[in-house]
């Protein structure tokens, strides 16, 4: 009988015992489930499909700090583009200053005000003046905010009878604002300067 009563007991204890791991190793496969089920999510919620000429293209969410060095360098080469492009068209130079003035501080305006005053825009238009801008080169610093910049570039002028070509080289500094439609990196540019603007070469047409 003692035997029999003893026989129970170590099949009560091996019963007790399976029945614990099969509990937690229930318990951390559901874990295991709910953490994959989880990280899914989050990956389907990063994803976002762009419809572009009837093509469905994947596109990825970042944290911001990921594409500062890109936005900011994009922002610097837009801001030039915009501020050095101009054409006989004082429709055309006016939108493009507006624009480049909407991605800068009161320092963009000084130098537009003082381009105005000078009579540059007004020799444009008269003198049926060309210029554009190739940004070659954007150093930006983002060890330290406001972040630091220097942009290298060369300018072309295009007159009636020559073509001249102008070293364009300015620096200032990115603070973070409200993305807009009319600032979608959310920078704008402070203490911009111009370094250097001089003469490379001048060709006759």
């Amino acid at each position: 009988m003692f035997q029999q009563l003893k026989n129970i007991d170590s099949a009560f204890r091996y019963v007790r015992s399976f029945s614990i791991i099969t509990f937690i190793g229930s318990l951390l496969l559901c874990c295991c489930v709910i953490f994959k089920s989880y990280q899914i999510v989050q990956d389907t919620q990063e994803r976002i499909y762009i419809l572009a000429n009837d093509k469905a293209l994947e596109a990825f969410a970042a944290e911001r700090k990921d594409n500062i060095p890109v936005e900011a360098r994009d922002h610097v080469k837009m801001f030039h583009l915009f501020f050095f492009t101009l054409h006989p068209d004082d429709r055309f130079i006016q939108d493009n200053i507006s624009r480049a003035l909407y991605l800068a501080d009161g320092t963009a305006k000084k130098q537009y005000d003082n381009l105005r005053e000078n009579s540059y825009y007004a020799n444009i238009i008269s003198g049926n003046i060309s210029q554009e801008v190739e940004v070659t080169e954007i150093q930006i610093d983002v060890s330290s905010y406001p972040y630091r910049f220097r942009c290298e570039a060369i300018q072309t002028i295009i007159r009636t009878t020559s073509i001249a070509t102008r070293s364009l080289i300015t620096e200032g500094y990115l603070r973070n604002v409200a993305r807009s439609d009319n600032n979608p990196h959310g920078f704008l540019i402070e203490r911009w300067k111009t370094l250097e603007n001089k003469d490379l070469k001048t060709q006759n047409r």
